[in-house]
């Protein structure tokens, strides 16, 4: 399957998550070019971008799956080819 360019944008409105959040981002590495996270405190949320470079089926298995946790919102674009 042909790999793909993308962002993922992360936002976590849940602190209790973070963790979470993490475990599952550390077991899709080899997919994350690049990491950055962003506690906005007067928000109250943390935002998390990062670039990815994996198969649609890598990229979506990991949107999916922050998408299921509680107090976690996520969007992704990718390139096309």
């Amino acid at each position: 399957m042909e790999k793909r360019i993308g962002v993922v944008a992360i936002i976590v409105e849940d602190k209790k998550v973070i963790d979470d959040v993490n475990k599952l981002l550390s077991n899709f590495a080899e997919s994350i070019v690049g990491r950055m996270g962003v506690p906005y405190k007067e928000k109250q949320v943390s935002i998390i971008s990062l670039i990815v470079d994996g198969t649609t089926d890598e990229i979506g298995a990991l949107t999916g799956k922050l998408g299921r946790l509680e107090g976690v919102t996520v969007k992704s674009a990718l390139t096309k080819k």
